[in-house]
């Protein structure tokens, strides 16, 4: 019976979750023991007396469905003896009688092998469950920066081979190595009783060899397998790369070319699929020899046996029967062995996952955020995203109550950085954001979030419905409130004329939408917010002019009140501003309102004058 199968390749990749990439630690994590110290808790939690009540109960319906499976050959040898009117049968049953005793014994073996999974499958599933909703909240802890280098599809593949480890483990480690180990003692004990210790020798060897070799094979066979996993997700990530910019491959006809870079990774997974497959065949060959080899040792003690009277007929089909007992888990132990080991390596790269630590933490005494005006003000901030490349050099800036504070600049002068840091994506490196008084890193995240509303640049929407995406702004809110929201940011009018109206499916990224009205339907969401503190990042970029001024009353409104960040690159939309900040590299070159800048003639004017120029 085959011992392992080869992968297979899906239409966007090879379908099959296999192990990515390792790093030179795998050596430590294959042995395992930090990943099953970490899984441990959740099969047997203190807080939780029932899952260990089910696991106890999975264990004792384990150890009867094996002691039922080790008795059943002894039935199977007296109804044997019983129909040759050989020996007498313990039972006293009558050939009848014992035949369908033996019928009844593997129907308890498999009904206990079926309670012990049913009674187990809770606790495994919320073992998952718990592994993932951590993974998985752990994942939007971790800070800006390590999104940013990501790689969506690797990380998505971390993510689903640790939980599919996670169930395989689960499942084989406790069902079926346990088992098996049980069972070999179990029938290494009948065998020494019943027959005599060359039985039990010639059955260890077996064993013996049989696990020494699927353990070599196996070693060697990982090594090819991490060849053609790296080929695995190497293909993966180059197919969702390529999908995730598919206008921009339509842009510049690239299909043919993407085509190619698909089909050399997808060339290199055949050829290490292939030398995969090549080693399974002699796995499997050699598995077979070394089982045949134990079998035929131990049928030709018992026929000498038969042959010299000491042993009967049914005597003779019981170690046949025991044989094939032990042969058949022995089949998968490959598999078994090869799952598991792969499994604790997928496992210890979620681990590692999980143990990437947050770059933005809230403080142990953090406090939630007071917000009794909404004063923002950075006080001599210096931040780079690297140490040696300063983004921010020493700014300051003060938007008070009710202001509406506008941040201009050339490409690269730190604009958005600021728009973050107030957000907290990041920590400043020196110097001090203060809100109200109190510095972002002193107060909670989730009040600080809370408290402000960002429209960014470029909105990304969820692939779901118009409604549910402008819903997001604030949960439990009611149609009036989506509408309203949406009559605000200027886009009811469009969305009922829609065939589905509200229920419109927007696509992934919001792709069915116009640029403008993506911003729109992003603009509803966070006015649907109403935070004290709103943040525009670039808000009206994507906006024709006349849509532009509809969303700047609209915004202007909703600014009533609140105190406005606004960072722009088209000076129009903020030449109503209470405060006009200007940036180049990082440093404040000038400040005042529109008014006085211009009359200052200096580098607002002239990003004024151009952007005039460009516009006439």
């Amino acid at each position: 019976m085959p011992s392992d199968t080869t992968a297979s390749a899906g239409s966007a990749g090879p379908s099959n979750p296999q192990p990515g990439p390792v790093s030179a630690s795998d050596d430590a994590r294959a042995s395992g023991w930090r990943t099953i110290r970490k899984v441990a808790p959740y099969l047997w939690p203190d807080d939780k007396p029932w899952v260990k009540k089910r696991v106890i109960l999975a264990l004792l319906a384990l150890i009867l469905s094996k002691a039922v499976s080790v008795y059943t050959p002894i039935i199977y040898r007296d109804a044997v003896d019983a129909l040759a009117g050989d020996g007498v049968s313990a039972l006293a049953l009558g050939a009848v009688g014992l035949t369908v005793a033996y019928g009844l014994a593997r129907l308890m073996n498999v009904g206990f092998q079926q309670l012990r999974d049913a009674i187990f499958a809770r606790v495994a599933q919320r073992a998952l469950r718990m592994l993932a909703l951590e993974t998985f909240e752990h994942i939007h802890r971790l800070s800006m920066r390590y999104h940013i280098t990501r790689k969506t599809g690797g990380l998505s593949r971390i993510i689903e081979r640790g939980v599919k480890g996670v169930e395989f483990l689960l499942r084989f480690l406790l069902f079926s190595i346990g088992p098996l180990v049980l069972e070999l003692i179990l029938i290494g004990i009948v065998l020494t009783i019943l027959f005599d210790a060359w039985y039990l020798l010639i059955v260890a060897v077996t064993i013996g060899l049989y696990v020494w070799f699927t353990f070599a094979v196996t070693e060697w066979r990982v090594k090819l397998r991490k060849v053609m996993n790296d080929q695995d997700t190497d293909a993966n990530q180059k197919a969702i790369d390529s999908l995730l910019n598919f206008e921009t491959v339509k842009y510049f006809g690239a299909e043919r070319r993407e085509a190619m870079r698909y089909d050399a990774a997808m060339e290199g997974y055949e050829a290490a699929a292939l030398k995969t497959s090549y080693s399974l065949a002699f796995l499997n060959f050699g598995q077979s020899v070394i089982i045949t080899g134990g079998l035929v040792g131990v049928m030709v003690l018992a026929a000498v046996g038969v042959q010299n009277g000491t042993l009967t007929v049914g005597d003779f089909v019981m170690v046949n029967a025991y044989m094939i007992q032990i042969t058949m888990p022995l089949n998968f132990l490959g598999t078994v062995y090869r799952e598991i080991r792969q499994a604790l390596v997928d496992m210890g790269e979620m681990f590692d996952l999980l143990e990437q630590p947050a770059e933005v933490r809230d403080a142990p005494d953090a406090k939630p955020l007071a917000v009794t005006g909404g004063r923002i003000e950075l006080d001599n901030v210096h931040f780079g995203y690297d140490s040696a490349r300063p983004i921010l050099k020493g700014v300051s800036i003060a938007a008070e109550p009710g202001q509406q504070v506008a941040i201009v600049g050339s490409t690269g002068s730190g604009k958005s950085t600021i728009g973050r840091l107030l957000f907290r994506f990041y920590d400043v490196g020196d110097g001090a954001l203060r809100i109200d008084g109190q510095d972002v890193r002193d107060v909670t995240q989730e009040s600080l979030h809370a408290a402000i509303g960002v429209v960014p640049q470029d909105t990304v929407l969820f692939n779901d419905t118009i409604r549910y995406n402008i819903a997001y702004g604030r949960d439990n809110a009611t149609r009036a409130d989506i509408e309203a929201a949406a009559k605000a940011a200027q886009i009811h009018d469009f969305i009922v004329a829609l065939p589905d109206g509200y229920d419109t499916a927007v696509g992934e990224r919001g792709l069915k939408l116009s640029g403008g009205e993506k911003q729109r339907v992003g603009i509803a969401r966070t006015l649907l917010k109403n935070p004290p503190i709103l943040l525009l990042d670039e808000a009206t970029s994507a906006l024709d002019t006349e849509t532009e001024q509809d969303i700047k009353e609209a915004l202007n409104a909703a600014g009533q009140g609140r105190t406005v960040l606004t960072i722009a690159h088209r000076l129009s939309t903020i030449a109503e501003a209470d405060q006009i900040i200007v940036l180049e590299q990082g440093v404040i070159v000038e400040a005042g309102t529109h008014d006085t800048l211009l009359a200052a003639e200096g580098r607002y004017a002239q990003l004024w004058q151009r952007q005039q120029a460009d516009e006439a």
